[in-house]
């Protein structure tokens, strides 16, 4: 039971999300909004049974959570990326510039990366998978305690999971030290948020879809 609260939220959010545009064109946007949605719904309906999955707040998240945008959009120029499984994510381009479509998705585009996706992810990554790589009994195992196999597979298990893998990567090593050096999860979700609304802020403000 402790294993699968934390990890079939995130398995659902990601089986919807290989479910975008299959719909067609259109279908890429109203599937991430369901998307979005559910997961908000989980986020709420798991919060009482995983007691780790606490915002908390502190100068190291934020430190983190700000140089992991500059790293993720100054790296991009200079390594390959892995292939994207569909085109750039842009809802002006579908929906026009002047569009209140084209703005609700947006907005639920930054919202849901904000606060749906760190919850979610922070919970599946670095509070099971790293501690249950160590010991089946996972929750036995202190957030605090660094393991050196754990560290690498879960952080690459991250960074593979982007498109921009690298980046990831160097995003997964940084949320998982914040995790060991606070022995909490909360630090990692603020950090992890606030990576997610600047990068959502720079691909609105300079037309950079592609980070999408």
């Amino acid at each position: 039971m402790p294993a699968a609260i934390r990890a079939a939220p995130f398995f659902i959010f990601l089986l919807l999300t290989c479910c975008q545009g299959w719909f067609g064109p259109a279908s890429d946007y109203w599937v991430y909004l369901v998307k979005t949605l559910v997961g908000a719904w989980m986020v709420w309906e798991i919060w009482p049974f995983v007691s780790e999955m606490r915002w908390a707040f502190s100068w190291e998240a934020v430190l983190v959570g700000i140089a992991i945008i500059a790293i993720w959009i100054g790296l991009d120029p200079y390594y390959p990326h892995m292939s994207k499984v569909s085109a750039a994510w842009n809802p002006v381009g579908q929906f026009g510039e002047n569009s209140a479509l084209a703005w609700l998705m947006i907005a639920t585009r930054i919202a849901g990366s904000t606060l749906v996706v760190p919850p979610l992810e922070e919970v599946f990554y670095r509070s099971f998978v790293y501690r249950f790589l160590a010991k089946t009994d996972f929750l036995s195992v202190p957030l605090g305690k660094f393991m050196p196999l754990s560290f690498i597979v879960t952080v690459a298990a991250f960074g593979f999971s982007h498109y921009e893998w690298l980046a990831g990567i160097i995003c997964g090593a940084a949320y998982q030290w914040l995790v060991i050096r606070k022995n909490r999860l909360g630090d990692a979700m603020t950090a992890h948020a606030i990576t997610n609304f600047l990068l959502g802020v720079w691909v609105v403000w300079h037309g950079a879809w592609h980070f999408w």
